[in-house]
């Protein structure tokens, strides 16, 4: 059979219209899968953590792809291994994005792994989700924070310890690098502002476990309660030398920003009883749909004894952030995604959270924990309903002054 012009570029319409039709695109999406990345330490000295931060992104594609998948397709998740080295990590991170063509990477648990991401993913404009809590300090269009900056941790923390604890003189303590430093800077400026004072700073050095001298230090020092951003394998060992020398909670707090539920069962929690932690997440929170996270978690690692903690709830949380913004846009242009993240809103394990328009920060519930014996928190305080983040807030940076914008970083404010 031959046919005319007229009846080629009828056959051709309708064609195109069977392609464009609901039941077709549908059936052509499920032919391929969607790719995401999962950027964590497989190996070395943070892959005990990193490994259940991956293990918390396949858990939230799990369910995703068990509704539905997203946009019709199924997705899958591809686990690259940083080592625990950043130069590992940015070389896994162009791996990802040059040679297997994804865009959208979950992943890395510390600020010089992230750092040393940022180059290659912002040259080649593609996206990074990042869970962990942080010191702030940053403005890229090109990454997700869904972990608490400094204003959701500090700001709950520092007026409740001084207004409603009593505590006017505070040792600040925490590990030698950038968050401890920038968490130091904010806890200051709140501790002036609301009437108190800092009586020290210090450092020691990252995976420091000799702190007999420091504990000294600062049983001699007259204050009358710690904050602590202490980070990593250090946690253990300073709690435990703090109970060794007798100290009491009860006398001398530690009010910390990073010791949770994992450093509390690796320490043994009567090391840690009584002491405090603001996050906003904790395993604790008493809700049906945080049960069944830890439950849904607890199966996913064949581990009954696991145990959940913020950046764990983030990293699985913000899968669902980036899989409503891909349907928001109706597309898996990188572009489209990134101006459908901003006003995303979930309602998470730990509560409701949403994406700040401004910043591509979380808007997070503050809440803070007493440890108890059995190596869990008792929530004692909690704001009433998110936060807004502001990750220059040691700068000055406030809700009626933003310093990070969809502009990017106004660098006169600084």
């Amino acid at each position: 059979m031959t046919m005319n012009r007229r009846d080629l570029l009828k056959t051709a319409a309708a064609g195109s219209a069977l392609l464009a039709s609901p039941a077709f695109v549908g059936r052509a999406l499920a032919a391929d899968t969607i790719k995401v990345g999962a950027l964590y330490s497989q190996t070395g000295g943070l892959s005990v953590v990193e490994k259940l931060l991956a293990n918390a992104v396949e858990l939230a594609v799990d369910d995703i792809n068990a509704a539905g998948g997203v946009l019709g397709q199924q997705v899958e998740v591809v686990v690259e291994d940083g080592a625990s080295d950043p130069k590992t990590f940015n070389e896994k991170a162009s791996k990802l994005i040059v040679r297997d063509k994804i865009s959208n990477i979950f992943g890395c648990h510390t600020s010089a792994s992230r750092k040393a991401v940022l180059p290659i993913i912002e040259r080649r404009n593609a996206m990074l989700y990042y869970q962990t809590h942080y010191e702030g300090f940053e403005c890229s269009r090109n990454v997700l924070y869904s972990g608490a900056v400094p204003n959701q941790q500090l700001g709950n923390l520092i007026p409740w310890l001084v207004n409603e604890h009593g505590r006017k003189k505070i040792f600040i303590v925490g590990s030698n690098y950038v968050y401890p430093k920038e968490m130091a800077k904010v806890t200051k400026k709140l501790l002036e502002d609301n009437g108190a004072e800092w009586v020290a700073d210090e450092y020691l050095e990252l995976g420091h476990s000799e702190w007999a001298a420091m504990v000294k230090k600062i049983k001699d020092s007259g204050c009358d309660a710690v904050v602590s951003n202490v980070v990593g394998d250090s946690i253990i060992a300073f709690y435990r030398e703090f109970k060794n020398q007798g100290i009491s909670q009860e006398d001398i707090p530690i009010c910390a920003t990073v010791t949770g539920e994992i450093e509390i069962q690796a320490m043994g929690p009567e090391f840690a009883a009584g002491s405090y932690t603001s996050v906003p997440y904790f395993q604790s929170i008493d809700t049906d749909a945080n049960r069944a996270f830890i439950e849904k978690f607890r199966k996913k690692v064949n581990d009954p004894n696991v145990v959940t903690y913020h950046s764990l709830e983030a990293a699985y949380f913000q899968v669902f952030i980036w899989k409503q913004a891909v349907e928001a846009a109706g597309s898996l242009d990188i572009d489209a995604v990134r101006e459908n993240l901003g006003g995303q809103a979930y309602d998470a394990p730990g509560g409701r959270v949403t994406i700040d328009a401004d910043n591509l920060h979380a808007a997070l519930t503050p809440r803070i924990g007493q440890w108890q014996e059995d190596g869990q928190s008792k929530i004692i305080a909690a704001s009433d309903g998110n936060v807004k983040p502001l990750p220059y807030s040691a700068y000055g940076e406030t809700a009626d002054n933003l310093f990070c914008s969809p502009k990017g970083l106004d660098q006169t404010k600084l």
